[in-house]
């Protein structure tokens, strides 16, 4: 039986595709979720090519571009940093569409007192609207990552429905 992140990439691999789009990742705290769950999906070549693992800020800044300062003025799980990471992995890899993942899946939370299960998600669609949410997710460490996983696809299905 499969399980509700590969369900839910199946189906945003689908709407990709039929959009004609392709998709990048920016994972810190999903480290990874994100893409095994669209690896996972049927032809995922055709929708998604390129996903950037950013941990540590150093990673972020380094990889994805975002300014040392978005991190050092508003912490990495932020709107902003969350904003400029998808910006980055937009541009870095030339896909139509980007998301973004940042949060404290647990055991502890942010050290400016940010709980554990918060995370951050940004989304740039092809126009280069950036959409924003962030969410608490209860359980361990593994059921945030399983929870936002599921959230941050789940949600581009939606804003690509209105997409034209």
């Amino acid at each position: 039986m499969p399980t509700p992140s590969h369900a839910v990439a199946s189906e945003l691999g689908r709407v990709l595709v039929e959009k004609q789009l392709q998709l990048a990742t920016a994972e810190s705290c999903t480290g990874g979720l994100i893409a095994s769950a669209l690896c996972a999906a049927d032809d995922t070549p055709s929708f998604y090519g390129s996903g950037f693992i950013t941990y540590t800020d150093d990673a972020k800044i380094t990889m994805l571009g975002v300014n040392r300062e978005t991190i050092q003025t508003f912490t990495a799980v932020s709107e902003q940093t969350v904003k400029e990471m998808a910006v980055g992995a937009k541009q870095r890899s030339g896909a139509d569409v980007s998301l973004a993942v940042s949060g404290y899946a647990g055991p502890d939370g942010g050290e400016d007192g940010t709980p554990a299960g918060t995370v951050w998600f940004a989304w740039q669609l092809a126009q280069d609207e950036i959409h924003t949410s962030v969410r608490r997710f209860d359980g361990d460490s593994e059921s945030v990552l399983a929870q936002a996983t599921s959230y941050a696809m789940a949600a581009l299905i939606l804003l690509l429905a209105e997409y034209v």
